[in-house]
């Protein structure tokens, strides 16, 4: 998006934010829009939002509560700002409350809320500045849950990290992890999309496979019982 589009839009974007004790909206203005530049990539959170510029930052804005703006505070921003030290980012990706990017190379950076070690740096220690998530190489895609993450990998392997109290790292276990481990038996995908409990990623050939929570029946293979490992969604292909 070129930047008039880009200053065009915004400046009728309405964003909403809030905070313990205060709501808030704001309709951005070509003036504060400048502080963006040229966006290429967009994502939103629960109440916070974050680009990626034609060069390789990423700039956010909105609750800054737990670190998810990157930008080394907690405090909360009504335009954007820069995430700290983040450069080659080629895709970005929101959680609720916690922020990843992918970078040049395949690496993958987190920021944020980190309670149960969505931030994949080994700890459960938020982070208001991008961290390394460990041992990870590779990443071609990259999908955020409310405490969980989860990446595709160069050949098609998934690897998750973070909350797993109903199975959503789709390894086996129900034992959270605060580093990558690999999604059992999965191979080819080609997209993933995670919701708060629950995950799915749709693999070469167009067939859909989900795990974690099925309370309500969202992975889809006929029965309310929760898989802590991939299973085919019914009847689904192409």
């Amino acid at each position: 998006m070129n930047t008039s589009a880009w200053r065009n839009f915004a400046a009728h974007l309405l964003i909403l934010a809030c905070v313990p004790g205060l709501s808030f909206a704001l309709s951005l203005s070509n003036s504060a829009i400048k502080a963006l530049g040229d966006a290429g990539t967009l994502a939103v959170g629960e109440f916070h939002t974050c680009a990626i510029t034609d060069s390789g930052s990423v700039k956010c804005w909105g609750n800054n509560a737990y670190g998810q703006l990157g930008n080394g505070s907690t405090s909360t921003s009504l335009t954007p700002v820069t995430v700290t030290g983040l450069t080659g980012a080629t895709t970005v990706a929101l959680g609720a409350i916690h922020s990843c990017a992918i970078v040049t190379g395949g690496a993958v950076q987190c920021w944020g809320y980190n309670l149960e070690g969505q931030l994949g740096n080994g700890s459960t220690i938020q982070s208001t500045a991008p961290f390394p998530v460990a041992g990870l190489s590779g990443a071609t895609a990259l999908e955020l849950g409310d405490g969980h993450t989860c990446a595709i990998l160069a050949g098609g392997a998934v690897k998750c990290w973070g909350a797993n109290n109903n199975g959503q790292l789709g390894n086996g276990s129900e034992i959270l992890s605060t580093t990558p481990v690999a999604v059992t038996g999965m191979t080819g995908a080609t997209a993933l999309a995670l919701g708060s409990r629950h995950s799915c990623a749709i693999v070469t050939g167009g067939a859909v496979q989900c795990w974690g929570n099925n309370f309500y029946g969202q992975l889809g293979h006929i029965s309310a019982t929760s898989s802590l490992t991939p299973t085919p969604v019914v009847g689904l292909s192409g």
